[in-house]
């Protein structure tokens, strides 16, 4: 056996004798299988400085059972939580060869381990949220965090890896060991924290600290005597300790106090803790705190009474701060040992997430495991450790190829990830990769997928789609999707039935297609269109229905004896229509058309103006020249309708608002106020003017008739002495 084999058979020992409550032959049995099983697999792996791999996962089992309290089962997972991803031994042996709780332990554990936490913050609420609702069994956590001291302790071996491995200890694990009342994990994670992001202030407090040891011991004797002496006259069983707070901590209040190390008088506390009955704790702690201040005068600002109201995690003792020897201020904690031993398993401190869980969920979730590890001899027990929180599977999260982290619900597919990247992404979506895997638009998603979108050109959203997205985002997209695809469709059915019409001599009028529409029980003339565009209405039986219809009224609508609109006659001109475009009149007493005036350009009676048919079916009625004209017309040219104004005597007012630019003249700025007061058609709502150097600029609104009315208003204004521009503004 060789030297390498002698240490890794020394440390296995190790571990079979350090567990916190004597281990039955079976359980040694088990470890041994696991340890037997590991060994094998990595035989020959080495870690980055020449040692064997399997001494790690030895030291991670050990600080599990030995540091944190855990039993036997933790320790297999421990010794077998990598094993899965480096050989050919997978999650249903392990099944199969420990049992369910086993098996799922590592499956969660390597779960976390290989999220992509490339570009998220570990301080962030999403990555807690992340990381608790991939957790099932707490034994998980646990192992985290004793696989985390491991590396800490061995931080030379993580390579690259370090900085990422320091952020995690700092911003998950040290608060989950501070929060289960870990306390001496919790002190080495920040002393080693400190001392590779701030080396030279944590060695200069330690040899302070070293320095000042001799003396320290001996004030303390000093401070510590005459206590002894007079607790003695009324308790027969009781203890004083006291601790030399660690380095952060120094560090810590030196920085919120502003002050030097010599200046902070509390770097130590002494603790004295009394073996009282239930019913007599609170009297005990009092007549010990009047002990303690009949010798020292205390500061009465430093006392903390966490007796009569403990904190909210349940932790309970009496804080006072006295004037010792030499006038220092010395920290003094009275409490029994019942709450000494609650504080020291984990009620000491409050950590949750912020919402994750509710509050009582969240505290359920951290008293199962502070019950285990005040009670080892349960461990056995393996549903104790499950969480209670059923919210937890509400929502998934899932990373983009480069990490991005995207929040879904449960259930979502790869189409929903697909439409939360991009709407086009998700319309040309026809599967994905899951973790390196091709899979369906239909797959389920699962906490900590990394999926990448697989999309073809020829791909188009499918009426069906929309009853197995989970999310309403992919659901309203889809929905508008379909929509626009049927105006495209419509747009060719409209072409394909007017050329019809033509070719019988029909004249394509608003009653022919109002006609078609009750003929086939239809809502509006888009779905006319798109049913003859998808072929599912027959051109022949259209025009059947329009003859039958025809000679049941006793009319004819034939092209040649269809009259011209007056307005056309009057002017002598032909309406300016080609075989796919529909003329939409407008106006204020037209009743059967749902259009509105858009607010983007302001349109008035008059105006150069075109329809655009919005997403719900109605028609919105621009400018010719609206700033979003261009746009609607190159993307959406199947939605744009020519449009008419009607006619009308009298013509409602519209709000038009003008700008006026020009030369500051004296007397400018009176004269365009006069001009537009004279007009008696005109009705002026607001006016406002500032000058700049020698320029002026105006704002002013108001009602005019129409389009006609406006511009002789803008001609005399333009008239005006000193006024360079007259523009029409939004």
């Amino acid at each position: 056996m060789g030297k390498s084999e002698e240490l890794i058979r020394a440390r296995f020992d190790a571990l079979l004798d350090c567990s916190l409550h004597p281990l039955s032959n079976k359980e040694k049995v088990s470890l041994r299988k696991a340890f037997d099983l590991v060994n094998a697999s990595y035989a020959g792996l080495k870690q980055s400085d020449g040692s064997p791999y399997i001494l790690h996962d030895i030291a991670v089992a050990h600080s599990a059972m030995k540091e944190i309290g855990l039993g036997p089962t933790s320790a297999i997972c421990a010794l077998l939580h990598g094993i899965n991803l480096r050989s050919d031994y997978q999650i249903p042996q392990i099944r199969n060869d420990f049992g369910d709780n086993v098996a799922d332990i590592v499956e969660g554990f390597n779960k976390i381990s290989e999220l992509h936490t490339e570009r998220i913050s570990f301080q962030s609420d999403v990555f807690r949220t992340l990381f608790l609702s991939m957790v099932d069994d707490m034994r998980v956590v646990l192992i985290l965090l004793a696989h985390r001291l491991n590396d800490i302790r061995n931080i030379g071996l993580l390579g690259d890896k370090r900085d990422a491995v320091l952020k995690e200890i700092k911003y998950i694990y040290t608060p989950i060991a501070h929060r289960l009342g870990l306390y001496n994990i919790k002190t080495e994670f920040e002393e080693r924290l400190m001392l590779f992001e701030e080396p030279d202030i944590y060695n200069s407090i330690s040899e302070k600290i070293k320095q000042s040891k001799a003396k320290r011991e001996v004030f303390i004797q000093d401070f510590v005597r005459p206590l002894e002496r007079e607790l003695a006259k009324q308790y027969a069983d009781f203890d004083i300790k006291w601790r030399t707070k660690s380095v952060p901590s120094i560090w810590a209040k030196m920085k919120r106090q502003n002050v030097e190390f010599d200046e902070v008088y509390d770097l130590f506390a002494i603790r004295i803790l009394l073996n009282s009955k239930k019913s007599k704790e609170k009297e005990d702690c009092w007549k010990v705190y009047s002990i303690i201040t009949n010798i020292y005068p205390p500061n009465p600002k430093r006392l903390r009474d966490w007796i009569s109201t403990p904190k909210a995690s349940g932790y309970e003792s009496l804080h006072t701060t006295v004037m010792g020897p030499g006038n220092r201020w010395v920290e003094v904690q009275i409490r029994t040992r019942r709450m000494d031993e609650t504080a020291e398993k984990g009620q000491a401190a409050h950590w949750q997430y912020k919402g994750v869980m509710s509050k009582k969920n969240t505290e359920d979730w951290l008293s199962q495991v502070r019950d285990i590890l005040e009670n080892p001899d349960q461990i056995i027990h393996d549903q104790a450790y499950r969480t209670a929180n059923n919210r937890k599977d509400e929502n998934i999260f899932v990373f983009t190829p480069k990490g991005d982290l995207k929040q879904l619900p449960k259930g979502s597919i790869i189409l929903d990830f697909a439409y939360e990247i991009h709407t086009d992404v998700g319309a040309s979506c026809t599967g994905g990769k899951v973790n390196g895997k091709l899979v369906p638009i239909r797959y389920v998603l699962k906490n900590g997928d990394k999926v990448d979108i697989v999309t073809s050109k020829k791909q188009k959203p499918k009426l069906d789609w929309i009853a197995f997205v989970a999310t309403d985002r992919a659901r309203s997209r889809i929905k508008r999707q379909l929509k626009e695809e049927k105006y495209r469709e419509a747009e060719q059915g409209k072409i394909l039935l007017n050329r019809k019409l033509k070719n019988w001599k029909i004249r394509s009028s608003e009653d022919v297609i109002n006609l078609l529409v009750r003929y086939y029980k239809l809502e509006t003339g888009i779905d006319l269109y798109y049913l003859i565009a998808k072929e599912k209405i027959d051109l022949a039986h259209v025009k059947k229905t329009i003859q039958q219809f025809a000679e049941k009224d006793n009319t004819s609508l034939r092209m040649s004896e269809v009259p011209q609109h007056t307005e056309d006659k009057q002017e002598g001109k032909t309406p300016e229509k080609t075989e796919s475009e529909e003329t939409i009149y407008i106006g204020d007493n037209l009743k059967n058309v749902d259009y509105r005036l858009a607010k983007c350009c302001n349109p008035i009676q008059g105006d150069s103006v075109f329809g655009f048919v919005t997403t719900m079916g109605g028609i919105s009625i621009h400018r010719n020249n609206c700033p979003n004209a261009v746009r609607m017309r190159e993307r959406y040219p199947y939605r744009v309708l020519a449009v008419r104004w009607l006619q009308q005597k009298d013509s409602p007012f519209s709000t038009i608002n003008l700008r006026i630019v020009g030369k500051d003249e004296l007397g400018v700025v009176g004269s365009i106020t006069a001009l537009v007061a004279a007009d008696l058609r005109v009705k002026m709502r607001t006016v406002s003017f500032t000058t700049k150097g020698r320029q002026f600029e105006g704002r002013i609104t108001v009602l005019v008739k129409n389009i006609n009315h406006l511009n002789e208003l803008t001609a005399r204004l333009k008239k005006v002495s000193g006024v360079e521009r007259v523009l029409r503004v939004k």
